[in-house]
């Protein structure tokens, strides 16, 4: 009960109606042994009895009986699915506000198969537990103790008789819950694992389709369907073999039950409409005895559940506001780092090393460097998707957390290698960070970005739908996309990470005197490969390998031929060769 514990936040706030449809399943489990006793009237009395009179008022009984116990089942099921529906709403809405809240690092290891399976599956399996296992869970021992009161004052002797059997069920109900819940636990992450193998081959089909790798994908997820299999046959295994164990359990009490009761009734000891009320109360009260395998089913898949998610709501938010931090307001766009070193996860090498600059308002910086020198690291730490290992990174001469995140970020446009855009339209993906702006604005940024012209070409224009992850627009016209979303923002500091990087050299050009206006009085920051990218730029500072080997401008570092030059000549060797005089042979 533990995990469900934790959940209480979620489910406790709708504890009336759960109290409600509980107070009708009590209505409900007493309506259930009314009916046994009002049979053993009608057989010993009335029929024994010859008091025929009372016939048409034991009907009308019926009759009443079933229409009130018909209201409660309404309330009882109608209720306990609202609980149900209602607490796993909540829960739901924290899960994924909790998923916007956790840092980058959380993701860094995370896999989105499995988050959407704990999203969907998981939270179903509280559900369902929460609507229907717990309610049937008191009602089942409501039910026993109303029955075994009503039996024991028919008959001491035969109700010894029919609690003997409920050990031996006790202790296979036992044997049932130790091997069932670990089962569940893995048919839990096995589905999550199959989950995660769709979802990347879906979002890389391009690439399995440009190497002719259909064939290994489906290997691949053969295996990992065939691992689900076979963690869902062995749940089903262990339900095969217990199911039938506890029904046998309880079909021998039922035939102890005959031949003991029999047996009574013949010594007179016992009357026939008891022994049937009798047979009858067994009945309902051996089918949720027996329907307990099935309640306990629900516990353990509830119980995996909810381990599951509380893995996600229990993960720490390494990166939160301080407390009263200034929540609105422009920043100037001042940004000092000193001394910063970052590393990732413990043990690891430091992704940047003791990295120090100050890049004053209207300054643009340009950073260059190998795969894995720390270009992108220096961006992520201007805003906070991680926090430094040391030393200090200020904007307007006070620390990163002195903002809130929302102020932080607001201020800062990024760019990033990777256009991400949503399945909506172009204005909305424009103005996805803004989305006060107004038409004007929106069109002006797409101007800037080289954007506007293609997008008048489209069927719809601004109102055209885009598809999954942009889809049906080319990589570069993505690109301007995602530039003029970081545009529309206004923000204090610009962030171009390698972001003209899917254009052709014509149209980065353009984008590039565009940006120029763009960049004026504000703090830009370049990320490229490309040198014709942020040759421009009032420093340049070189990375390897976490550390800054030089800085300077363009010609500066041209002059001082280290690794910059060395790139330099790289990107432009092919250009010269151009651009030499052809000597006949």
């Amino acid at each position: 009960m533990e995990s469900l514990k934790k959940l209480k936040a979620f489910y406790w706030p709708y504890k009336k109606m759960f109290v409600w449809s509980l107070f009708s399943m009590l209505l409900l489990t007493a309506i259930t042994v009314i009916y046994p006793i009002m049979l053993q009237m009608t057989i010993d009395e009335v029929i024994l009895g010859g008091r025929y009179g009372l016939v048409i008022w034991i009907s009308l009984g019926f009759i009443a009986v079933m229409a009130v116990k018909g209201v409660a089942t309404f309330f009882h099921q109608y209720l306990g699915d609202m609980f149900g529906i209602q607490s796993v709403y909540r829960l739901r809405k924290e899960l994924y506000a909790k998923l916007q809240r956790l840092p980058f690092t959380y993701y860094d290891s995370a896999k989105t198969g499995d988050l959407m399976s704990r999203l969907t599956a998981d939270v179903e399996g509280i559900r369902f537990f929460l609507s229907f296992g717990f309610s049937e869970a008191i009602r089942f021992v409501l039910l026993v103790t109303l029955s075994l009161s009503v039996m024991f004052s028919y008959s001491v002797p035969l109700s010894l008789v029919t609690i003997a059997s409920l050990p031996f069920l006790g202790a296979a109900v036992y044997r049932f819950d130790k091997k069932v819940h670990p089962a569940f636990r893995h048919i839990r992450k096995s589905f999550a694992r199959l989950n995660t193998k769709v979802q990347e081959n879906i979002s890389g089909m391009n690439t399995v389709k440009s190497l002719s790798k259909e064939d290994f994908e489906i290997h691949k997820f053969t295996d990992s369907n065939e691992h689900f299999q076979t963690k869902s046959l062995n749940a089903s295994l262990i339900m095969s073999k217990f199911f039938p164990l506890m029904e046998f359990i309880g079909n021998i009490c039922l035939i102890a039950l005959l031949s003991f009761g029999g047996w009574l009734v013949i010594q007179n000891s016992l009357q026939p409409g008891e022994l049937v009320a009798f047979f009858s109360l067994v009945n309902y009260m051996m089918w949720p005895i027996m329907n307990l395998g099935y309640v306990i089913n629900l516990f353990s898949q509830a119980k995996a559940s909810g381990e599951r998610l509380l893995e996600i709501l229990d993960a720490d938010e390494d990166i939160t506001d301080r407390a009263h931090p200034k929540e609105t307001g422009r920043l100037n766009g001042d940004v000092v780092f000193s001394g910063v070193t970052l590393q990732y996860s413990e043990g690891n090498a430091d992704a940047l090393h003791e990295v120090s600059f100050q890049a004053p308002r209207g300054t643009t910086i340009g950073l260059i460097g190998g795969t894995g020198s720390g270009k992108s690291s220096v961006v992520q730490l201007l805003s906070r998707f991680y926090e430094p290992t040391s030393g200090t990174v200020t904007i307007d001469g006070k620390p990163l957390s002195h903002y809130s995140l929302k102020m932080l970020r607001s201020n800062i446009g990024i760019v990033p290698q990777e256009s991400f855009l949503f399945s909506s339209t172009i204005r909305a993906n424009i103005s996805y960070g803004r989305p006060d702006a107004s038409m004007d604005d929106i069109i002006e940024s797409a101007k800037r970005a080289q954007a506007h012209d293609f997008i008048m070409e489209l069927p719809d224009r601004y109102d055209t739908m885009l598809g999954e992850r942009g889809l049906g627009l080319s990589g570069g016209q993505k690109q301007r996309i995602a530039i003029a979303r970081a545009i529309c923002l206004n923000p204090s500091i610009l962030i171009l990470d390698d972001s003209t990087s899917a254009v052709d050299m014509e149209t980065e050009h353009r984008i590039q005197l565009a940006l120029r206006d763009v960049m004026r009085d504000r703090t830009t920051f370049i990320i490229a490969h490309r040198i014709s990218s942020l040759k421009h730029a009032d420093e340049i500072l070189v990375l390897d390998k976490g550390v800054v080997k030089e800085r300077g401008t363009h010609e500066e570092l041209l002059r001082q031929n280290g690794l910059y030059k060395r790139i330099f000549d790289l990107q432009y060797k092919d250009q010269n060769i151009l651009n030499e005089p052809h000597v006949a042979r």
